[in-house]
């Protein structure tokens, strides 16, 4: 089980977080994402904790506290959902279910 954390400031770095949450116990993994594009942290976080008695101490204290000049949202992450295929492929089409010109469209 891991948990989430969500408005967060833009300048946070794991350590920091590392840092908060061993507060609480003992720290497995943080998990910051990234922008792909920009290279900025996303906002939220993922942190994994050794025992789920330490993640709920840690939920109880800090969802709503204010960290960074932010109020932080934090509760149990949720699995993440399949969404399915995201486009891409789909069926055959020939030129003429386009309405576009083909050679094979002469008639």
């Amino acid at each position: 089980m891991s948990i989430y954390v969500g408005n967060l400031s833009y300048q946070v770095e794991q350590d920091d977080l590392r840092r908060v949450f061993e507060e609480y116990g003992t720290v497995k993994s943080v998990q910051l994402p990234v922008d792909r594009e920009t290279g900025r942290v996303r906002g939220f976080a993922f942190i994994e904790m050794a025992e789920e008695a330490q993640e709920t101490a840690a939920i109880e204290a800090l969802d709503g506290a204010e960290w960074m000049g932010r109020n932080l949202k934090v509760n149990k992450a949720k699995p993440k959902e399949n969404r399915g295929s995201s486009g891409g492929g789909g069926g055959r089409f020939n030129d003429r279910d386009r309405g576009g010109y083909s050679s094979r469209n002469r008639y």
